[in-house]
């Protein structure tokens, strides 16, 4: 660990590598890939920021996470995931993006870069993580949380994320050092649950627009799949509106 005390500030995130299939092993260890916001959170000087993977300002729009984070060490940088969980508990970022009411939003810790004015970067990640579970968790409460290590073997992860329908599963190297914006490979994802690709045949007018009809093509057979009013916002209703004007054909695009 560096001596010395130096003052927090926004460090860019490390990026995780996209893989179809993820490494074994004992310095693997394995979480839940959380579909939502990535967020860098800073205490210097008493004060809590919460910043985008992009440095924008996310204090104002996160206010309950920024207020359970004011019991942070001073001069403290952590890396985490900003979530909305639906009424199942799953990730859901539709949800977050449009605030829709009924969620609860989540952020999930899973690393600190800067400690009580102290630069871990270099440390092991499984350092990290003890620091973050000693010295940061135990201060902070809901809606803070850990990104917890799924303590199975690689199969059974897996297993259960297909099983509860989630997106897919994060493998971070446990004795690899945090490395600003780099990509380097030991922080890998994988997608397990893929989503069917779906096409827009259609709409129906409402203010402006009331649902949204898809299918899917089987072969070069537009199949009708059904049609969706849900997860839209005012201002998404009428920026869909503009782009689908001039595109209207004389039949019906669906077989």
């Amino acid at each position: 660990m560096i001596t010395g005390e130096i003052k927090a500030r926004f460090i860019e995130p490390m990026l995780l590598q996209r893989v179809s299939s993820l490494p074994q092993g004992v310095n693997w260890s394995y979480e839940v890939k959380l579909d939502g916001y990535r967020a860098v959170a800073i205490k210097t000087n008493g004060t809590v920021l919460l910043r985008s993977r992009n440095n924008k300002n996310f204090d104002t729009q996160y206010p309950a996470i920024v207020k359970a984070l004011t019991t942070l060490p001073d001069e403290t940088v952590i890396d985490g995931e900003v979530v909305a969980l639906d009424r199942t508990g799953r990730p859901s970022f539709n949800a977050l993006q449009n605030a829709v009411s009924g969620v609860r939003v989540v952020y999930y810790v899973f690393d600190v870069l800067i400690l009580d004015g102290r630069d871990v970067m270099a440390e092991p990640l499984s350092a990290r993580r003890d620091l973050l579970r000693s010295r940061i968790l135990p201060k902070v409460g809901e809606p803070v949380r850990e990104s917890a290590i799924l303590e199975a073997g690689l199969s059974d992860v897996i297993a259960a994320i297909r099983a509860h329908g989630l997106e897919g599963i994060v493998a971070k190297r446990l004795d690899s050092r945090y490395g600003p914006g780099q990509r380097s490979g030991a922080w890998l994802k994988m997608r397990i649950n893929r989503a069917k690709d779906f096409v827009i045949g259609g709409y129906t007018l409402g203010s402006p627009i009331d649902a949204v009809i898809f299918g899917y093509y089987d072969g070069d057979r537009l199949i009708y799949a059904g049609r969706t009013r849900s997860g839209f916002t005012p201002g998404s209703r009428a920026a869909l509106y503009r782009r689908f004007r001039g595109l209207e054909i004389g039949e019906c695009p669906f077989a």
